[in-house]
């Protein structure tokens, strides 16, 4: 369903310099947007144009369908309903405290007292700033302040949050937590819609892609599909993202599986084309095309421990009953991944399932989490990337546990299943302290039995 449209959007500034130039654009309702473009290509100000700051000077912006009004009641309503976050917080932030800033936008809503502050706590504890509510927020770091302004725009329950250049100034740990706010908000039915130059992260993160070169519009699409054209990136003055770029040149060299574009790390090294084909005998009943777990291999095949556990498909069957077998891995054996919900946390129940889940490797996703990890003395392995991060430690064999909390908990689910269901391999997968209950298997895994493994995969 289309949420935000623009027909025929041009906008010039007073100087006569041409901004944006005849676009076109659909938003659908609940994905994820990135316009992308050098500096100057027209996102900041297409942005102001979609939050009504700016009036074009010719074509129209709807909402649900309605055109846009500008009367000073009708724009109250579109800035309630679509959000934006600009590239310098300091450009937004502007109260004697975090509270106050926070609380700007759902005060100017004539909202009664106890809904403000509801809506304010709530907003500041998403960000992980409840803390630091009656501090000034000048005195705060650029990670902070980011989180701040994005918090005012949650504080107005919005349906569209516009982001221009969101990981801008930030280091790396901090434009994770970033993304991973964005990522929760997202999982919540928020529509996001960001700018940025950054491809690798418009290519690994966005479900539809706008390319703007000098005030126009040139190219639209899926990632994949815009990504792969060379010819329209160097035309908007962009090069092929990193992630893409690699996997370019290990296809030239046949060494892909070529049934993919992968956006992140564990989606590039599944992309790897297994070498291996050997004859096995195969039960009754089993079809070409069919799984076989060859049980323990040793020597060559077992490459990161004494013993693994080998998967292969069956390519053909012969009539003798022997058959050639792909080896689906080689030197595997899978991880495990548990998610603890740091909603309803207890730091001897994490460092109880640390140590009798003999876990290798521990992440935390969410300032929050992070916090609480650090608070109480747990080690962190990663604090960034994680769940990619995890994914690969898996499938090492590891056992991995990530501290992760409100829709984090199933946006990670929801990512560990995507790449199950894309790579075909098994990897187990399990919750702990879900609505505050106790281990559970995720669908599809069976309880295991006398302490061992579950015996499904997702």
């Amino acid at each position: 369903m289309t949420i935000l449209e623009t027909r025929g959007l041009t906008y010039s500034y007073p100087d006569g310099t041409v901004a944006v130039q005849d676009l076109d654009i659909k938003i659908n309702k609940g994905k994820k947007i990135a316009f992308v473009g050098k500096n100057g290509s027209g996102k900041s100000t297409l942005f102001l144009l979609l939050n009504g700051t700016l009036k074009p000077k010719k074509g129209e912006i709807l909402f649900h369908g309605a055109p846009f009004k500008y009367g000073s009641k009708a724009l109250r309503e579109i800035r309630k309903s679509i959000g934006i976050v600009f590239q310098n917080s300091d450009d937004q932030l502007f109260a004697p405290t975090v509270y106050q800033d926070v609380a700007f936008g759902p005060t100017n809503l004539d909202l009664p007292k106890e809904k403000v502050r509801e809506l304010v706590d709530r907003a500041l504890e998403q960000v992980g700033l409840i803390h630091l509510k009656d501090k000034p927020p000048h005195h705060l770091s650029g990670g902070q302040k980011k989180r701040v302004a994005i918090a005012g725009i949650m504080a107005m329950e919005p349906e569209v949050i516009i982001l221009d250049e969101p990981l801008a100034n930030l280091d790396p740990v901090g434009a994770d937590e970033i993304m991973d706010l964005l990522n929760e908000f997202n999982h919540f039915g928020s529509t996001l819609i960001i700018s940025t130059h950054d491809v690798d992260l418009a290519y690994r993160w966005s479900d539809y892609v706008y390319l703007m070169s000098n005030s126009k519009l040139i190219g639209e699409g899926a990632p994949e599909e815009v990504f792969r054209d060379v010819e329209l990136l160097k035309e908007a003055n962009l090069r092929q993202p990193s992630t893409l770029e690699i996997y370019n040149e290990i296809e030239r060299r046949g060494l892909t599986n070529g049934r993919s574009s992968p956006k992140t790390v564990p989606e590039l090294v599944n992309a790897l084309k297994p070498p291996d084909l050997m004859w096995v005998d195969v039960p009754p009943g089993v079809k070409e095309g069919d799984t076989l777990n060859l049980g323990v291999l040793y020597g060559e095949y077992a490459q990161n421990s004494p013993y693994e556990a080998i998967n292969a498909r069956v390519l053909h069957i012969h009539p003798e009953g022997k058959a050639i077998a792909e080896i689906s891995r080689r030197g595997f054996k899978a991880g495990c991944i548990l998610i603890y919900d740091t909603d309803s946390y207890s730091h001897s129940e994490v460092i109880e399932v640390i140590n009798e889940g003999e876990i290798d490797f521990v992440g935390a996703m969410g300032k929050r989490s992070k916090t609480l990890a650090e608070e109480d003395g747990i080690y962190l392995d990663v604090s960034s990337g994680v769940i990619d991060r995890s994914l690969l430690t898996a499938l090492c064999g590891k056992r991995c546990l990530i501290l992760t909390g409100g829709g984090m908990v199933d946006h990670a689910l929801q990512r560990i299943r995507d790449y199950v269901e894309k790579s075909g391999i098994e990897l187990n997968v399990g919750t702990v302290n879900r609505d505050g209950g106790g281990f559970c298997w995720l669908e599809g895994f069976e309880e295991p039995v006398d302490g061992g493994e579950p015996t499904h995969h997702i």
